[in-house]
């Protein structure tokens, strides 16, 4: 196939995956405000950081405050990480391809893109931001659903299926980052209760990750075995490994290309990252170092230009 082709599946299935998890990361935090203590004040501005947008806010904004914040990350057309922003690449790649994806497909992004610009106050405001957030998320499970039931597995498909795991272990670290940054900044606070677990339940949430993780773990929910299990388990589909491995099984299927960084990426996966501070945060910004060199090799092996 094309390689322009190409890359707009594997960007497609991105864009789609980034804007289903910016939702859910926004999510996590809008969670936290009803269960956590009053007197434990999370700021906002940190998912800014996890994203790694600070430029991008600092250009638009001054005040580092909850609605500039879920501006940016859910509407702002500037931002070009937006869920706003990545629902309409996704749906460019889906009008320029459309002779190798589903019939319905069309339909189902021009629907859901449409339902975020007429709502897209709901997401900002706190009153019905849940609703909102929880639409987008089964809009985005409805394509990916579409694609695993209606689409042939040949390379394009690979393509989809490259992108979107490479996008969702990325993400994934980014939640476990902003759990981490949740507890460190409520241990600086003294209180009678526990936050720990209303932190992890609530990240475990956010990923559908809450049965499965008492199903494979059996015991109560508690950080350090809250991110073994989304670094390391193999049957969970929102798990860094089970991503890593279908990332791998996808570069298999496809012309054959050396990617280095997969070994590289493994080795990082087989370490235990620690105790959960800082440096825990520093192991989370290595994996997704390795996540954005394995873009790069892909950019190089397969596709005419990189973005």
């Amino acid at each position: 196939m094309l390689s322009k082709v190409a890359e707009r599946m594997y960007w497609f299935s991105r864009y789609i995956e980034r804007a289903e998890n910016t939702a859910r990361m926004v999510g996590v935090y809008d969670n936290l405000l009803f269960d956590l203590p009053r007197s434990i004040n999370i700021s906002w501005f940190n998912l800014v950081v996890i994203n790694s947008s600070e430029d991008v806010f600092n250009a638009r904004y001054t005040v580092k405050d909850e609605k500039n914040v879920v501006k940016l990350l859910l509407a702002d057309s500037t931002n070009p990480n937006s869920m706003s922003s990545s629902l309409l690449m996704a749906r460019e790649n889906v009008r320029t391809s459309r002779d190798v994806l589903p019939l319905p497909l069309w339909e189902l992004i021009n629907e859901l893109c449409m339902y975020v610009s007429e709502h897209i106050r709901d997401g900002i405001n706190r009153t019905n931001r849940h609703g909102f957030l929880d639409n987008v998320i089964k809009g985005c499970q409805q394509i990916n659903g579409l694609l695993a039931d209606n689409m042939s597995k040949d390379a394009a498909w690979q393509f989809i299926r490259l992108g979107r795991n490479l996008e969702r272990a990325d993400m994934a670290s980014r939640i476990l980052d902003a759990g981490i940054t949740a507890q460190l900044s409520s241990s600086d606070v003294e209180q009678d209760l526990d936050p720990s677990q209303i932190i992890w339940g609530n990240v475990l949430r956010s990923c559908d990750g809450a049965m499965n993780y008492r199903r494979t773990m059996r015991a109560t929910v508690e950080g350090t075995r809250v991110c073994q299990f989304l670094l390391h388990d193999k049957h969970f589909p929102r798990s860094i490994t089970f991503c890593a491995d279908q990332i791998a099984a996808a570069v298999d299927l496809l012309p054959a290309c050396e990617i280095e960084e997969l070994a590289k990426l493994k080795t990082l996966l087989a370490g235990e990252p620690g105790e959960l501070d800082e440096s825990f945060s520093d192991y989370l910004n290595d994996l997704q170092l390795s996540f954005a060199n394995l873009h790069m090799q892909f950019g190089q092996c397969w596709f005419a230009l990189d973005r």
